[in-house]
Formats: C-alpha cells, structure tokens, sequence
C-alpha cells in the first residue's frame, strides 16, 4: 500500500500551492487540512479563531488529522502548526512521508503580509517579521523531524515538485 505524501512547514512556504502540483503529478488526490477544517466547521479559520480561540481551532485540527491519516495515498498539505500537537506528528508520520517546505523568514513575512488571513501573525503584539522569526524557531523542532527538507525560497514550484518527486523515488516512499 503506498504511503501519504505529507506536507508540513509553516504559513506561507507554499504547502497548498505546492501540493496540489505534487498531487496531480503523482496522480492522487490532494486533501488541504486547513480547508478540511473550514468546510467542516462551516467558516474560515479566522473566524473560528475570533469566535472561539485556538484551543477550540486545535481540537478541530486533531480531528481533521485523524480523519486524513485514515486515508492511503492521498498529498496532504497541513496548516502551519498541525505539527505543534504530538498526537498530530505521531499520526502523520504513521501514515506516510513527511516533507518539510521551508523558506526565508523575509520571505514569509512577504507572503503573508495581507491581514486577516492568518490570525496567529494578525493576534501578535510583535512586529510580524519578528513574530514569524519567533514562531520559526519555537517550531523548528518539530519541522526537523520530517523525512526531507526543501527551501522554496528560490525555486519554482515545478522544480520543488520534481525534487520532492525524486526523494520519493529514490528513497521508495510514497512515489
């Protein structure tokens, strides 16, 4: 049985994006856990995080992670802090590869400079940058336990998507 493909690295590395390419070059269906929860809960993240806080965002997100590990064969590009959660991590390396997108934290900061999409950096008293290079090193330990890493920092998504490829093949993983 082949293994899920599991993106993980934080907001705005490109995982969604980056996964639905790698999913319809491996010919499998593409699940976008954030988007999972959404349809689930039935509004956007930030609302869910306005409404309700990240405690209850989480407990959803545990839920949404259980229900996508169940599934074989399938891409699946996670929310930035899915891996936070042990449970989380555990099921996910259980069902499959785990890829780490990483990028510049400037780069970050430039992909997610719109307000209102991303409550974690938009709830920060920080400055964003400074938020971002925060978060990053509190989750470093965590993205550092995936199987492979990849910068997108300058890479176009068809070349991260064939290196992702070549790692799947050459280590017989989930390709």
């Amino acid at each position: 049985m082949k293994e899920n493909v599991i993106l993980i690295g934080f907001m705005g590395v490109g995982k969604t994006s980056l996964g639905k390419l790698l999913a319809a070059k491996l010919g499998r269906p593409f699940v976008d856990l954030d988007e999972k929860i959404e349809t689930d809960a039935g509004m956007r993240i930030p609302e869910i995080f306005a409404r309700y806080g990240e405690r209850f965002f989480r407990e959803i997100e545990k839920k949404s992670v259980r229900e996508v590990c169940a599934r074989r064969n399938i891409v699946i590009a996670t929310g930035g802090g899915t891996v936070k959660d042990a449970e989380n991590l555990r099921l996910l390396k259980n069902s499959g590869v785990i890829i780490c997108l990483t990028t510049e934290p400037e780069e970050i900061f430039r992909r997610t400079a719109r307000k209102g999409e991303r409550p974690v950096l938009d709830a920060s008293s920080q400055d964003r940058l400074e938020t971002i290079r925060k978060l990053l090193a509190e989750r470093q330990e965590f993205y550092s336990q995936a199987d492979f890493q990849i910068d997108t920092t300058d890479w176009s998504p068809l070349q991260i998507v064939n290196e992702i490829c070549d790692y799947l093949k050459s280590n017989r993983r989930g390709g």
